[in-house]
């Protein structure tokens, strides 16, 4: 029997994001408009009221200003009596007269104040909500939760058991598309609900003792390719976001890839156990009454409707459960494991094309596989490693919380890269009497099995042709649940002259950031080992280059991310090598070359390990 689960959240956010400049009409700055709060709370009123008439509840998270408004708190006790939502508490929404004066700023981000404010906010937003509504919330959230605010909250405030806690994939692709002034950046993390671990919010907890004691859930349900690609905010089960994306029939008012999104996350139930998730959760400024992206409000409450009215129809046909935000922390941890991972083998559904991305994500790794790049590793963030990242004013992140990479094909590169240097990524290339190709060229298809604790994609053989020479090769990709490892297995099928010889070199370039931007690669040790001896090398922009037949690992240590990667191979005759770069082109490179014939192949593994 499968699960598809949905989280509904709403917010009676009296000074809802953007809608002030937007109700002011060019006037003095004033988050006390009377006409701002009625417009507020009417579109709250107007959300539960359509969620409720499909049947459906909702987590009902006040704001810090809602709890001044009496008529919002009375709908809060009042739904949570008649229709069993729950009230939890926001940590999005804090800007209001009374804040403002007490803390003289304008943020709103709880996670980019000083720590000193974080616990001094913490303790006004949980105690002015005990003192309304007689008890502690359960739930919590903002866009992004940083661990030592998790850490803090969980301590003071055990009741709460669930917060939405990171944005998928809010990061650059987001701060280029608002003109270069969302000034948070939090990439990296999972895609659908996880348990955080105690250092680092992103990484999930690998057991109880780095449990933060929280399941957290994500700021939007999105596209996991589209995007991946560019700006996630166009892209996500959230009505307005596909309004925003202009991907809808202008005409007839029609938006069939929302529906085709939601159903693609029921789809994922395939691959984690028959279980899935997806969650809405609309502040009202998305429902303007003056419109947004080029939208009338009539278009605005329309989407919303109709996004609640599907969701109303799967519930009645016995195809999706319905939980508060509290409930479902209570059913994910029945029902997942500390190291069961999450997978998901995404198709495109925007474009019209036949890409595939597979995505992984375990308390070792967030790992991504491009299928139209030959099944290349494309996004590699180390958990492992679990990586302490305060964040916030007093600390060296103000406002970057994204995981770090070690790969990652948008903001360095990827196999297409410019006319000098490398880009990070994970592949094989193909060499035959002086020509090479890569495997990245290769466009192919996944498919998905499991055998044990083992998630195998087994790619469809790819035809390389060399100038008289074709070669039919084939790839199976492994995670091992637990393990912190990847498995590349390479086999060559067929060749048209059976007995040809060919170089197979599986290489990994990777560097490490947040960013397009080059971090410092001085302190990185690359090191080649057998079983006599070790060579290394410490990075200084070189080029230098270690060779050694018969290695038993190649490995990489980043001290700056915590991080230790290394190759090995099961051909005890395969050549191990590293590469250090330059300042052009500041990666570093792993790899094995082997001589392979028809029939045989080659397995790699690439592993994930902390360092101090």
């Amino acid at each position: 029997m499968s699960d598809f689960i949905l989280n509904i959240i709403h917010r009676p956010e009296m000074v809802p994001e953007y809608a002030e400049k937007v109700t002011g009409h060019g006037k003095e700055e004033d988050i006390g408009r009377t006409s701002l709060l009625k417009e507020s709370l009417d579109i709250f009123k107007f959300q539960q009221e359509t969620a409720h008439k499909y049947g459906l509840k909702t987590t009902i998270h006040m704001t810090y200003a809602s709890l001044f408004n009496e008529e919002a708190v009375e709908i809060a006790k009042e739904h949570h009596e008649k229709y069993g939502d729950e009230i939890a508490l926001s940590l999005l929404g804090l800007p209001c007269n009374e804040f403002r004066e007490k803390y003289k700023t304008k943020d709103f981000c709880i996670w980019m104040f000083s720590m000193e404010d974080k616990k001094s906010i913490i303790n006004d937003v949980f105690e002015k909500f005990y003192n309304i509504f007689g008890c502690y919330p359960e739930s919590t959230g903002s866009y992004y939760m940083d661990a030592d605010l998790t850490n803090y909250i969980k301590e003071q405030y055990p009741t709460v058991k669930c917060a939405v806690a990171t944005c998928w994939e809010e990061g650059p692709k987001a701060y280029h598309t608002c003109n270069n002034s969302w000034y948070t950046f939090m990439d990296g993390g999972p895609w659908n609900p996880w348990i955080p671990s105690k250092q680092n919010t992103h990484a999930p907890a690998a057991n109880k003792e780095e449990d933060s004691g929280i399941v957290a859930i994500p700021h939007l349900s999105r596209d996991l390719i589209a995007c991946y690609d560019g700006n996630g905010s166009n892209f996500g089960t959230h009505p307005q976001n596909v309004l925003r994306g202009m991907i809808y029939d202008t005409e007839t008012w029609e938006y069939p890839y929302l529906f085709n999104l939601i159903d693609q996350y029921r789809d994922l139930e395939k691959y984690n156990n028959g279980y899935s998730y997806n969650m809405m959760f609309v502040g009202p400024g998305w429902l303007n009454k003056m419109g947004r992206w080029e939208s009338s409000y009539e278009l605005l409450a329309k989407s919303y409707d109709d996004g609640m009215a599907y969701y109303g129809k799967l519930k009645e046909e016995g195809k999706l459960k319905d939980m508060t935000m509290a409930e479902f922390a209570d059913y994910y941890r029945q029902k997942k494991s500390y190291t069961e991972p999450e997978c998901a083998l995404w198709r495109d559904i925007l474009y019209g094309s036949d890409k595939q991305l597979f995505w992984y994500c375990d308390p070792d790794m967030r790992a991504c596989i491009n299928m139209d790049q030959g099944g290349a590793l494309v996004d590699l963030r180390p958990y492992a490693a679990k990586l302490e990242w305060p964040v916030g004013i007093g600390t060296k992140h103000v406002t970057d919380a994204s995981y770090p990479f070690l790969i990652q094909e948008k903001y360095r590169a990827g196999y297409f890269t410019h006319y000098a240097g490398e880009g990070t990524i994970k592949s094989v290339k193909l060499s035959y009497q002086g020509e090479e190709v890569d495997l990245c060229l290769c466009r192919t298809k996944a498919h998905y099995s499991e055998e044990g604790k083992v998630r195998i994609l087994t790619l469809d053989p790819v035809d390389i042709e060399f100038y008289d020479l074709t070669v039919k090769l084939q790839t199976m990709i492994s995670f091992e649940e637990g393990s912190s490892e990847i498995r590349f297995e390479r086999k060559i099928l067929h060749m048209s002259k059976p007995d040809a010889e060919i170089e197979l070199n599986e290489y990994m370039v990777a560097c490490y950031g947040t960013t397009e931007y080059s971090e410092p690669m001085e302190g990185i040790t690359l090191s080649c080992k057998n079983e006599e001896r070790t060579e290394t090398i410490s990075y200084e922009y070189k080029c230098r280059e270690i060779e050694m037949p018969g290695a038993t690992c190649v490995r990489a240590a980043v001290p700056q991310i915590g991080t230790g990667v290394s190759m090995r191979t099961d051909r005890k005759e395969a050549t191990g090598y590293v590469k250090e770069g330059y300042a052009f082109s500041p990666m570093f490179t792993l790899g094995y070359t082997a001589k392979l014939k028809e029939k045989e192949g080659l397995v790699s593994w690439l592993s994930l390990e902390k360092v101090n």
